[in-house]
């Protein structure tokens, strides 16, 4: 794929054009991308209080008890929607889903051992020990160019 960038001072605003031969799933998720648009604040409840939470803090987001959580540094927020909705909210490119029950941030990744058989562990940057389920080993591998 190539990309090219041009600067036009009679442009008002930016304008994106894809060129091809045809349409590909390539083509279709570069599109949804670029009409995605990520959360700049999440609304947090934290002791009875809301507050603003920047995706760029937010470590991992996990299903608990029915409830969904998010881990920051400074501690763990209800969220109101479900993960399957966060998970499409949230920058794909920094957020990724590791098991039925979590995503987790790749900026906050202290490192991926794959020592274990079948699986892998992330170590997170709060020094949170989780796992890669089975089912998305073979995405985190891709992922990781492995």
């Amino acid at each position: 794929m190539k990309i090219r960038f041009e600067i036009d001072a009679s442009c008002s605003e930016p304008e994106v054009v894809i060129r091809a031969a045809g349409m590909t799933e390539e083509i279709n998720q570069i599109i949804r991308q670029l009409g995605e648009e990520s959360p700049s604040l999440i609304p947090g409840i934290q002791d009875d209080r809301v507050e603003l939470l920047n995706p760029d803090d937010l470590i991992r987001v996990y299903a608990q008890n029915g409830k969904i959580f998010a881990a920051t540094a400074k501690g763990e927020y209800a969220l109101r929607q479900r993960l399957y909705e966060w998970e499409e909210r949230l920058d794909k490119r920094r957020f990724v889903r590791i098991s039925n029950s979590e995503i987790i941030n790749l900026n906050q990744v202290l490192h991926f051992d794959l020592n274990l058989v079948g699986t892998i562990c992330v170590r997170l940057s709060n020094g949170t020990t989780t796992y890669v389920s089975r089912r998305y080993v073979s995405k985190i591998k891709q992922l990781l160019g492995l």
